[in-house]
């Protein structure tokens, strides 16, 4: 795949104005359940209004610059959660509260958040698409490291999979229809996103008018109430399909479902933004929010953030070569004088659609978390709520994946906190040869009448012939 370097910073700066765009129009009206009925933007021009939709990727593409495509995974940005994003409201606030008391993602997005399900995380999937343009399954990789921080591997992170995939393949394919095809691909069939999504689909296929769908997926959705990932979802949706691909009608109309506004109307302007270009965004909206990026969710004693979407653009479109050779994408950037590529054949499309990688990626308990150490690679997986009362047990299990191709031996060595026990293991792993190769440890653990409201367990794994020491933090709340 030939991707043309002028036409692709073109996109991504349309992109990120795209996203200002709908987050300043849709802002004034967040969190209203009712259908509105604008017309356009209601607050001064010359600025955008902050929006955490967007600040939450300038700390992402931080890390990446900072850390690289091959290292950077969910524990880090759970670090760079903890450092540089300053608001505590639903899952940001939860997602953080467990990532201090010592909870690891996926785990610390799944335990005891009942806003796993909402909309933090597909709102900032843009900075993966960008990043991985025209690999869809690149860029739900990254997602899932986002997401899972603070959603777990509930209705959230599956949301950002479809955002993340949609959006990346809008870099090669520009039909709508099958953008949200690639999407649907990457998510469970029976999830409530995609029940929202093939809702919305459903219904204009009808024929039926965009207010009589947007009544039946709000219906649909009643039992999870307001703010939700499925509803909001098939807003952006609803606003693709019933505006037909142009740019101010689509992203009114998804604003004029209501709920989270500026989330809907950003995400409908930064694919369209992809797909159309600077070109394709109205000259009158473009003039109205300029190109400055104002945040309302950082700790801006770091200096390191981008300030304009040119400088974005410009960040975003360095990392973009590491990024896809670090993935092994087959993807070619090639100067503007050089022929940038063809249409796509159907065959081509049908690729981006492959389930399989994201099925993978999806099938991780929601109760676990991940530790790598070089020649091989952890799972920490509960049964249950990692919760412990006086004499009380639970059961670990850690399931260990082989990075290379040989087979080897790991020793297993429990440090406990004083007078706990383990019983019904192994000291000893076999880890069979083949790359990726899984095998599984499992304990009990038992407390004694003294627990603590964060107990720290740490599981030493060491191979014959390896220097390198595998440590594994277990943290049981009591």
């Amino acid at each position: 795949m030939k991707l043309s370097k002028a036409v692709l910073k073109d996109r991504i700066h349309a992109c990120w104005i795209g996203k200002n765009i709908g987050g300043t129009m849709g802002t004034p009206y967040e969190g209203k359940t009712e259908m509105q009925d604008i017309r356009g933007f209601v607050t001064p021009s010359g600025k955008p209004l902050p929006n955490d939709d967007l600040d939450l990727q300038l700390v992402w593409l931080l890390a990446m610059e900072e850390h690289g495509p091959y290292n950077l995974n969910a524990q880090i940005l759970g670090e760079y959660w903890i450092s540089y994003i300053t608001p505590h409201w639903n899952e940001y606030g939860i997602g953080k509260a467990n990532l201090k008391a010592g909870l690891l993602p996926p785990l610390s997005g799944q335990y005891q958040n009942n806003w796993k399900h909402s909309n933090g995380a597909w709102i900032r999937s843009e900075i993966w698409a960008c990043l991985a343009p025209g690999c869809p399954d690149i860029a739900i990789r990254y997602a899932l490291q986002d997401a899972c921080v603070d959603h777990g591997m509930g209705e959230g992170t599956y949301a950002e999979f479809f955002t993340a995939a949609m959006e990346s393949a809008a870099f090669v394919v520009s039909d709508i229809r099958k953008l949200i095809g690639i999407g649907l691909s990457k998510i469970p069939s029976g999830c409530r996103v995609s029940r929202s999504i093939r809702l919305v689909l459903d219904c204009y296929d009808k024929g039926l008018d965009w207010k009589t769908t947007r009544s039946r997926l709000v219906e649909d959705s009643a039992d999870l109430g307001w703010f939700q990932a499925p509803a909001n979802l098939g807003f952006v949706v609803l606003g693709l399909l019933y505006g037909n691909g142009n740019f101010k009608r689509s992203m009114i109309l998804a604003i004029n479902c209501g709920d989270d506004t500026d989330c809907t109307g950003a995400t409908v302007g930064a694919l369209l933004g992809i797909l159309g270009g600077m070109d394709g965004i109205p000259e009158d909206w473009r003039g109205h929010i300029g190109d400055d990026i104002v945040t309302v969710s950082l700790d801006n004693s770091c200096i390191g953030f981008a300030k304009s979407c040119t400088e974005l653009t410009e960040r975003v479109c360095s990392m973009i070569p590491t990024v896809l050779k670090a993935n092994q994408a087959a993807v070619q950037l090639v100067d503007p004088a050089i022929e940038s590529g063809r249409e796509m054949t159907v065959e081509e499309v049908e690729a981006l659609s492959d389930p399989t990688f994201a099925a993978r990626l999806y099938d991780m308990p929601g109760y676990s978390y991940s530790v790598d150490f070089i020649y091989a690679s952890a799972r920490v997986e509960f049964d249950a709520k990692p919760v412990m009362e006086p004499m009380g047990s639970i059961r670990i299990k850690i399931r260990f994946f082989n990075k290379t191709r040989e087979a080897r031996h790991l020793h297993i060595r429990l440090f406990l906190p004083e007078g706990w026990s383990a019983d019904g293991w192994w000291r000893d792993v076999y880890l069979p040869h083949s790359s990726n190769a899984s095998a599984i440890w499992s304990a009990k653990i038992t407390a004694n009448e003294k627990v603590e409201p964060m107990n720290r367990i740490l599981a030493e794994v060491t191979a014959p012939g390896r220097p390198s020491v595998g440590l594994i933090p277990i943290t049981i709340l009591g």
